[in-house]
């Protein structure tokens, strides 16, 4: 047995019973989407935000990547996948709010703590490196302040939300919305082994929820 084929072998569950037994929703999904938040996750397999919030189809338009990073409004160079959901989201599918969610033992930040890939090349580490740097500025505060232990790393996972909020208001949309009041930024923080969400106020300080 092979791992696609657990994977179909889910889809005959999902199909038998998700599917089967919710026909209405998912007729009504087939007509158009109007989800009412979007969350700006981490990549990590064990933090689905779906399984987190206990979400259905419809409900939540996702993006994930390594360390639920947003980087900065540009418009130059490169492919902007974070940029184009964002603006799909917010300026299309009008959500009135957007979470960004951490998680505790996040692989990301901890490479941008350690920056153990440097100057790697890409296929060794060097897409992750010029992804993760985005962070170099929160982890040069981090490690002044707390070293480059545990203390630290929690730290950083924590700032990476700060850090990805401050930049969704790079982009201009964003803020228009905002200042119409159509729309809300949120910050959360997930710990994997204490099950427990934190959820970030306007201060940038976390508490469980």
């Amino acid at each position: 047995m092979t791992v696609f084929t657990d994977l179909i072998a889910g889809y005959g569950r999902f199909r038998a019973h998700g599917w089967a037994e919710e026909r209405d929703r998912w007729a009504s999904l087939a007509e158009g989407q109007s989800p009412k938040v979007m969350v700006i996750a981490c990549s990590d397999s064990r933090t689905d935000p779906a399984t987190v919030f206990d979400t259905s189809p419809g409900e939540i338009f996702v993006v994930r990547n390594v360390a639920n990073l947003v980087p900065p409004f540009e418009t130059g160079g490169g492919r902007h996948g974070v940029s184009a959901a964002l603006e799909f989201a917010v300026t299309q599918l009008k959500v009135p709010e957007v979470v960004v969610m951490g998680h505790g033992m996040c692989g990301g930040v901890h490479a941008a703590l350690t920056q153990r890939f440097g100057d790697a090349a890409p296929g060794e580490g060097g897409f992750i490196a010029h992804w993760i740097d985005l962070l170099d500025g929160a982890r040069d505060r981090i490690v002044a302040e707390h070293g480059e232990g545990d203390e630290a790393i929690r730290a950083l996972e924590l700032e990476t939300v700060r850090v990805s909020v401050a930049n969704l208001r790079t982009f201009p949309f964003v803020r228009e919305a905002e200042a119409a009041g159509t729309l809300t930024l949120r910050g959360a923080w997930f710990s994997i082994k204490e099950g427990v969400l934190y959820v970030m106020d306007e201060r940038g300080e976390f508490a469980p929820a």
